[in-house]
């Protein structure tokens, strides 16, 4: 008998050896096949851009042994890729932005931040105030000063869609002036690129647009930059004062981030936590930030979190301030 009790003994022993052995394993063989980067656009945008940065970087610098896909899925400011990110594993995950946030909140989507796991905001790029080079207004103060007086008095132009970050921005900038948000008058368009045309072409009076796509017309004379949302004055921009410096308590980011799908281990988060945390510290990071007009704006996995929860609640009460929701 004390024979048998002892064979079963060995023989539960190592099964619970093997048990936590495939546990470990597991874990630390993570990944164990090829990784997916979903940039939920097509091709040529800024989350397409972000994916492939993140892949030729880690390709080069030899961060991730396994391959790397960028996988383009276009549709519904960013809903098709994450729908699809949703139902993968670790092995996968997105590019994401104000949208992941906002489409929620103005009833276009059932996601949320919370349906997915945040592994990092990697950059921030800044949002001009511009106005035609004619134009009376030589400040972004002095146009929020017209709109406090009138607030329909000027046609403003954004892209792509009520909600975004060049939108919000704006609604940030009148509301801490005093300007009653609501009855502000938007003009949408399709792109960035079709906003400058409306603003070239005195289709509307102020543009609110990220500083990449308005910087080289600035300094071209076609246009003029009266104010960006960044802290500090901007490199190559140094005559362009920030709304803080014009009186107005605000900076408001433009962020691109990266999450994977729901449910991740604390090993699979820890994994990504070390690849991105190293990722952006390469020369090669640094170089695609000033490629694009791009700044830094490194969030790990927790502040991530964090950061999304806080935006989450400024956006509402923009959108609430704006007459976007209830």
């Amino acid at each position: 008998m004390k024979k048998y009790i002892g064979a079963m003994l060995v023989v539960l022993a190592v099964f619970i050896a093997g048990c936590s052995g495939g546990n470990s394993g597991s874990a630390q063989n993570f990944p164990n096949k090829n990784i997916e980067i979903i940039a939920p656009a097509t091709p040529g945008g800024g989350w397409d851009a972000t994916a492939r940065a993140m892949q030729k970087i880690y390709d080069d610098e030899g961060l991730i042994e396994k391959n790397i896909k960028v996988s383009n899925k276009p549709g519904g400011g960013g809903e098709v890729g994450w729908q699809y990110l949703k139902n993968q594993d670790a092995h996968t995950i997105s590019i994401n932005s104000s949208l992941v946030i906002t489409n929620n909140l103005l009833g276009q989507s059932d996601l949320t931040y919370e349906d997915f796991t945040p592994l990092g905001i990697l950059s921030t790029e800044w949002i001009s105030v511009a106005v035609p080079p004619d134009s009376s207004f030589g400040t972004g103060k002095e146009v929020m000063e017209q709109l406090k007086q009138d607030p329909k008095s000027l046609k403003i132009g954004v892209a792509p869609s009520l909600g975004n970050n060049d939108h919000l921005s704006f609604v940030q900038a009148a509301k801490e002036y005093g300007v009653d948000v609501s009855k502000l008058e938007f003009m949408v368009y399709e792109s960035g690129g079709d906003v400058l045309t409306a603003l070239l072409g005195g289709h509307v009076d102020v543009a609110s647009m990220s500083v990449s796509e308005s910087k080289e017309q600035h300094l071209a004379g076609e246009l003029n930059i009266v104010a960006v949302s960044s802290e500090e004055r901007i490199e190559g921009l140094e005559e362009v004062k920030t709304w803080k410096e014009q009186g107005l308590d605000m900076v408001f980011p433009h962020w691109r981030g990266i999450m994977g799908p729901p449910d991740m281990t604390e090993e699979e988060i820890a994994y990504w936590d070390k690849k991105i945390s190293k990722m952006v510290e390469t020369e090669a990071w640094q170089e695609v930030m000033k490629n694009n007009e791009w700044e830094p704006y490194y969030h790990n996995s927790q502040e991530s979190k964090e950061f999304l929860e806080k935006q989450t609640k400024d956006y509402k009460e923009l959108l609430q301030q704006a007459g976007l929701t209830e």
